[in-house]
C-alpha cells in the first residue's frame, strides 16, 4: 500500500525526513506540463522523469538514489504518480509516497503561485 500525502502536509513530511538525506519529489508529468507549472525545490530535490520514460530509466534512478531515500511522486492530479509510486515500490524503493491530488492540489493547498492548468 502506497501512503497518500496531502500537499498541505508536505512540509511536515519533508521536515520529518532524515537531515542526512534530502527527500526527492519525482515529477512524472510531461515536459510541457512542467513548463506550464512546477514546484519550487525548497528543502528537497526536484527530479523530472516523465512516467512513460520511467521503466527504461529505473536502473538510472536506482543508481542515483538510495532505495530508502524518501521519495514523493507528483503528477497533475495524483493518478499517474500513484501508478509510478507502485512501480517504484516494486522496484525496491522503500519510502515512497504519492502526492495526492498532484500539482493541482499543491497549488490549492501549499503554494498558490503555482499555476493551475
Amino acid at each position: 500500500m502506497i501512503a497518500q500525502l496531502q500537499p498541505a502536509h508536505f512540509t511536515a513530511w519533508r521536515d520529518a525526513c532524515s537531515a542526512a538525506t534530502l527527500p526527492v519529489v519525482l515529477d512524472v508529468r510531461e515536459a510541457w506540463e512542467v513548463q506550464t507549472a512546477t514546484v519550487n525545490p525548497d528543502g528537497f530535490t526536484l527530479l523530472h522523469i516523465p512516467m512513460r520514460e520511467l521503466p527504461g530509466r529505473l536502473a538510472e534512478l536506482q543508481a542515483m538514489l538510495h532505495v530508502s531515500q524518501p521519495l514523493a511522486c507528483l503528477c497533475h492530479h495524483g493518478i499517474r504518480s500513484q501508478q509510478v509510486a507502485h512501480f517504484l515500490a516494486h522496484g525496491g524503493f522503500t519510502d515512497v509516497v504519492n502526492l495526492q491530488g498532484g500539482i493541482a492540489a499543491w497549488s490549492q493547498q501549499l503554494d498558490a503561485t503555482v499555476p493551475l492548468y
